[in-house]
């Protein structure tokens, strides 16, 4: 459940058609098929503006929650995401070997939100990977969505929401950043929502 001000919130960059990442993808091709393309508005990610923006923000959290196969992709971020803070690793199974860094490894979603939300004291905690995204939103703890929807449609590869619950999930929108003013290959749309649903009791792990 949402504490204050606080939230837990997915920050993914998607295609225009669902895909966050390409075709085959794997720890040696992180986004598969294509699915750097997702990637340009990054370019710009230290410039003022939009981009800007939304990658200081993110910056700005204080938590990490990771689904396993994201983490994993991501060469486990070397153990540091950003500037040290706890990164909060969804899986079904805790390997054998310790952890980098700050990275723990936890096997129950409320569990995972419980302990980032407290390690993130009042700022933010950011969601990555559409795994931990589908297992927050299926439990009720994912509060809000930065969703930036670049426009190119992939066809194929993984997409952020394959397995939603069953019922509706009410969003709403309450920001819109439009980084318009960039070259086609660099133009996206920020997408801030704030999810309406209540939360359920699933207790699962995701990859």
């Amino acid at each position: 459940m949402r504490v204050g001000t606080q939230a837990i919130r997915l920050d993914m960059t998607m295609s225009l058609d669902g895909f966050v990442v390409g075709p085959q993808d794997s720890v040696d091709a992180p986004m598969g098929v294509g699915g750097f393309r997702l990637f340009n508005w990054l370019d710009h990610r230290l410039d003022p503006g939009p981009n800007g923006q939304v990658f200081a923000e993110m910056n700005a959290t204080r938590a990490v929650i990771a689904g396993r196969r994201t983490y994993e992709h991501a060469d486990r971020w070397h153990g540091d995401h950003h500037d040290g803070v706890p990164v909060f690793v969804l899986t079904h199974h805790v390997p054998e070997e310790p952890p980098p860094g700050s990275v723990r490894y936890v096997t129950d979603v409320h569990a995972c939100a419980a302990q980032a939300r407290a390690a993130a004291g009042d700022a933010d905690v950011v969601v990555q990977g559409a795994g931990a995204a589908q297992a927050l939103l299926r439990a009720g703890e994912l509060d809000e969505m930065e969703l930036h929807i670049v426009p190119v449609l992939l066809g194929r590869g993984r997409r952020l929401f394959d397995h939603l619950p069953a019922e509706p999930t009410e969003l709403e929108l309450t920001r819109v950043l439009n980084a318009s003013d960039a070259d086609p290959a660099h133009r996206v749309l920020h997408l801030r929502y704030r999810i309406q649903r209540p939360s359920s009791t699933q207790t699962t792990g995701a990859n």
